[in-house]
């Protein structure tokens, strides 16, 4: 563990893939030490840009990622990403294929990316996922980049993962209406219209001013914060120095106002209660013979003898 540890402390890419892989696990013993190891860690961590870019299935997160982190690095940054990729919910399994839309960041030596899959966990993150922030921290990275896998609207415990949320969204795919209803939009920090390049610019430009009279109908400003609106291209770089721009400004801003404690408190607060439900779980299916009569019960539900409520009764 004081190998790993100094290994993170140092930089050390391989350490810093062994202990992602540590804190993940779902193992009483490597939970057991990811604890220590964290504890370790926490000293050094917190000083990040938390960024979380969120959107539907194929706004063009992964591209963006890999356009503005190759900008970052390029200015001197280091740029820790964490890429949650959908579980199956047939085989339990993850493609983890986001890092292959990353050629850029993926071969830069100031990038560290890590695909991670979700395991079944709502929210567009994993219930890891502020772990693995504090280890990518721990390493120096000063930038860290959570994309989330595709979400809707009621999937956003990415926003108590990150100081600022980016959400993808895409001219003439209907989220204009989207932007009028409560859920994810209605967090964001910042909306991004992507794709905003070739024939597409002014469809895009139009989306966002859509967008911007949207918000500002739909969501009160946030105790002096309003979200930002902006049009980009993740292909042609255009906007992605504005987008940055308008981060730094929201991290300035939170710090000035001391809401960036309180959005990190929140925060863990938030995954303390994710894992508490966890784990409560998991001591209720160990309980002896407890295996057995959730079979039973189950069955029963399947079979349309009783209610799922009188069965969540039984139960417990």
């Amino acid at each position: 563990m004081e190998d790993l540890f100094a290994g993170i402390r140092s930089g050390d890419r391989t350490a810093v893939g062994q202990a992602i892989t540590l804190v993940e696990s779902t193992r009483p013993d490597d939970r057991r030490q990811a604890q220590e190891l964290l504890a370790k860690l926490l000293p050094y961590a917190g000083g990040a840009y938390r960024v979380g870019i969120s959107g539907v299935p194929g706004a063009g997160k992964s591209t963006l990622i890999d356009a503005l982190g190759t900008r970052l690095t390029a200015a001197g940054h280091r740029v820790g990403v964490l890429a949650v990729d959908p579980s199956s919910m047939v085989t339990g399994g993850s493609i983890l294929g986001d890092k292959t839309r990353m050629a850029g960041l993926s071969n830069d030596e100031r990038a560290f990316i890590r695909p991670s899959p979700s395991a079944g966990v709502l929210g567009g993150v994993t219930s890891t996922t502020p772990h693995v922030i504090t280890v990518l921290e721990g390493a120096g990275y000063d930038i860290v980049l959570v994309e989330t896998m595709g979400v809707g609207q009621s999937e956003a415990a990415v926003y108590a993962s990150v100081d600022c949320l980016c959400v993808l969204a895409l001219a003439g795919a209907g989220d204009e209406l989207q932007a009028v209803k409560r859920g994810l939009l209605e967090l964001a920090d910042l909306l991004v219209v992507n794709k905003s390049d070739g024939d597409n610019v002014r469809a895009a430009q139009l989306a966002a001013t859509e967008f911007q009279r949207a918000l500002q109908m739909m969501t009160p400003e946030r105790e002096g914060e309003r979200a930002g609106v902006m049009a980009v291209s993740a292909a042609t770089g255009a906007g992605l120095d504005e987008m940055w721009e308008h981060i730094v400004e929201h991290r300035r801003w939170l710090e000035a106002s001391g809401k960036l404690d309180e959005r990190r408190a929140q925060g863990r607060l938030a995954q303390m209660r994710v894992l508490l439900e966890r784990e409560l779980l998991e001591q209720f299916k160990s309980q002896p013979g407890q295996s057995q009569r959730l079979a039973e019960v189950e069955q029963a539900v399947k079979q349309g003898k009783i209610t799922p409520e009188s069965a969540i009764e039984t139960l417990l």
